[in-house]
């Protein structure tokens, strides 16, 4: 009897279109799973080197929390590339401003820092709204339940 091991084919073929509500959830809890889902661990033939996972939609990120003081203690940091150019936004400008840029940095976050890590991460759609353009894949809604 031997094991099954994926060769790599016709991966692309098989991915799923996943829904994900952020309405809530706490926004470190929200990453680990939906980084989990695009790198494909939630699959029983992941494989390490494969990039196994499905695409998801995660909608209405501006109502995804964060716990305790981060608000208004995390900060975002950026650098525009000049001499000085060290910009901070808080956590509360960022939802004000581009709710799905928490989301998605967080998730991308955890995801790994190569070229396997980069394709994982373009297969996150993230939308401020419950509205998406996704529905022609027939996405299905996936529950997240956090502690």
């Amino acid at each position: 009897m031997s094991t099954y091991f994926p060769s790599g084919k016709g991966l692309a073929d098989n991915r799923k279109w996943l829904v994900v509500d952020a309405q809530g959830k706490t926004v470190g809890r929200l990453a680990t799973e939906v980084a989990r889902m695009l790198s494909g661990k939630n699959n029983p033939a992941w494989t390490p080197f494969l990039d196994m996972g499905d695409f998801v939609v995660v909608i209405n990120a501006r109502l995804a929390v964060f716990t305790g003081a981060k608000t208004d203690e995390k900060l975002y940091r950026r650098h525009t590339l000049y001499p000085g150019g060290l910009r901070e936004t808080t956590a509360r400008e960022m939802f004000e401003k581009k709710p799905e840029k928490v989301i998605e940095l967080a998730v991308r976050g955890m995801l790994p820092k190569t070229k396997l890590g980069k394709a994982m991460g373009k297969k996150l759609k993230v939308y401020a709204d419950a509205e998406h353009r996704h529905s022609a894949q027939s996405p299905e809604a996936i529950e997240i339940t956090t502690r």
